[in-house]
């Protein structure tokens, strides 16, 4: 097994992982109620998806805190 003959520094560790970028979430709407939703998940809003109603999807005032 190959191993490093050299710690690698903070300058080039932090270069490469300079690299490293999240994407922004693709936002689709609700066909039900038409609120901006993740794909393939259940609407927050109203609980729907696919034409099922999924009442444990659905927030709450008091779960969004």
């Amino acid at each position: 097994m190959a191993v490093p003959k050299r710690k690698t520094s903070r300058a080039n560790t932090r270069t490469r992982r300079s690299q490293w970028k999240t994407s922004a979430t693709t936002l689709t709407t609700c066909p039900h109620c038409g609120q901006p939703t993740r794909p393939h998940t259940a609407c927050p809003s109203c609980g729907t998806y696919k034409g099922r109603y999924y009442a444990s999807a659905e927030r709450s005032e008091f779960e969004a805190r």
